[in-house]
């Protein structure tokens, strides 16, 4: 039977990429033997009965049952059943809409609970009272409301407000919310569905944005909140299917504002302001980075944009110069990504169709500067010292930064108006 996300898809009408098929009435061995007779076969999850068919994105698996024995995601013993019925085998999936069953010879549905109904209404419910044993399924019904863009069941969203993370591994954290960035149609119903069953209290730098005011007359939309869920459901328009990047700017506009609860000021004029707020929120962006993802570059890229993101509608406003565009591809590093994370961020306020000429003027400047994709790179290096007879030393590193910043500054663009300067300014001062 072809069973999950392909049965639910072909049913919606969408394109299937990949394929999950459960066997039923072979044993595991006899299952394995007739598939690598005429397929390589890989057993991914061989202690879950699973076997992946060569280069092929299809799952074959036998029907299981599990029971719960300790708390956690892993806290499960897995039995495998080929006798199982189809009811029984369904019983242990999430939601409805998964626990469809389709035979792929004669087309035969077989729904035993009713999740073609569910699909109709686009409503995503849990299967049975089983489903609060794996925590990890309030995550899974985060990203798979932002995927399929469904309302959560009523009854679904009380039975997650019960259930507690019981100590989810990062790894699998991390995994739940990329699904709900990278593939989200509208991740904002995925974190709003967080606020509803109470799991936004798991992530606190988020709970914080829930009710932090803004000035009307700049984000009309609401609170900082609201702001950021208009923000995550811009995402796919800037999306490049380039896992990291995208992945760098989804999280960079979900944490863009994380210091405006401690900045936010209402002043004697009436006006709220939060001046600073991209830096102050550095050190919660760290935090609710680490809690899923021990990727030191990531990090360190997210913080960059999150720090830099109030500066490019700025330098483009006041026209500036190509130096304070070289200035800023030093502190974000990738001024296309940064561009993206403003995009979305522009996009989180009325009108809804903002004034992208400004971010479009950006990308502009940035790639006819060549630092688009990274600051500009030192013209002189070392080499370049020691061909003029300097002996490597301690001077070595203060006169390759000086001459970096000259760089930056404008004052040589080309390798050869870079040797001119090396022999005219730096050379020449250190004769005298």
């Amino acid at each position: 039977m072809l069973v999950g996300g392909c049965v639910r898809d072909a049913i919606r009408g969408i394109e299937i990429n990949d394929y999950d098929i459960e066997v039923y009435g072979i044993p595991a061995e006899k299952l394995y033997s007739l598939l690598s007779s005429s397929f390589s076969v890989n057993s991914v999850g061989a202690s879950f009965g699973v076997l992946k068919i060569g280069n092929y994105d299809i799952d074959v698996a036998l029907p299981r049952l599990e029971s719960k024995f300790m708390q956690g995601h892993r806290g499960f013993h897995i039995n495998t059943r080929p006798d199982l019925s189809f009811s029984e085998a369904a019983s242990r999936r999430d939601f409805t809409v998964n626990s469809i069953m389709a035979d792929p010879l004669t087309s035969e549905i077989i729904d035993p609970f009713d999740g073609t109904s569910d699909i109709k209404l686009q409503t995503l419910r849990h299967v049975g009272p089983k489903f609060s044993e794996d925590p990890l399924r309030v995550l899974r019904a985060m990203q798979f409301a932002a995927r399929l863009e469904y309302d959560v069941h009523p009854e679904t969203v009380g039975l997650c407000s019960k259930i507690t993370p019981e100590n989810l591994p990062a790894e699998r954290l991390a995994g739940e919310w990329e699904k709900l960035l990278l593939k989200g149609a509208r991740p904002s119903l995925g974190l709003k569905f967080l606020h509803d069953c109470g799991w936004i209290q798991y992530y606190p730098e988020l709970q914080a944005l829930i009710g932090c005011r803004q000035d009307p007359r700049w984000h009309p939309e609401g609170d900082v909140w609201t702001h950021t869920l208009h923000a995550v459901d811009a995402l796919p328009v800037v999306r490049k299917n380039n896992r990291m990047d995208d992945l760098i700017v989804a999280v960079s506009v979900l944490c863009h504002d994380f210091g405006k609860p401690k900045t936010t000021e209402l002043q004697k004029d009436g006006r709220i302001t939060s001046y600073g707020h991209e830096k102050v929120g550095v050190a919660n962006v760290r935090s609710f980075i680490r809690r899923m993802w021990n990727m030191p570059d990531f990090e360190d890229a997210v913080i960059r944009l999150v720090a830099t993101h109030m500066r490019p509608v700025a330098l483009v406003v006041n026209n500036s110069s190509d130096k304070a565009y070289r200035k800023l591809s030093l502190d974000a590093r990738r001024l296309d990504l940064l561009a993206d994370v403003v995009e979305c961020d522009m996009r989180a306020t009325p009108p809804e169709d903002p004034h992208l000429d400004i971010i479009h003027k950006f990308r502009d400047r940035a790639e006819a500067l060549s630092i688009a994709k990274e600051p500009p790179k030192p013209l002189i290096q070392g080499r370049h010292l020691i061909e003029r007879g300097m002996e490597p030393g301690p001077k070595f590193g203060r006169i390759l930064k000086r001459c970096y910043n000259r760089q930056i500054n404008g004052e040589f663009a080309d390798e050869e108006s870079a040797m001119d300067f090396l022999d005219e300014v730096i050379f020449k001062k250190r004769k005298t």
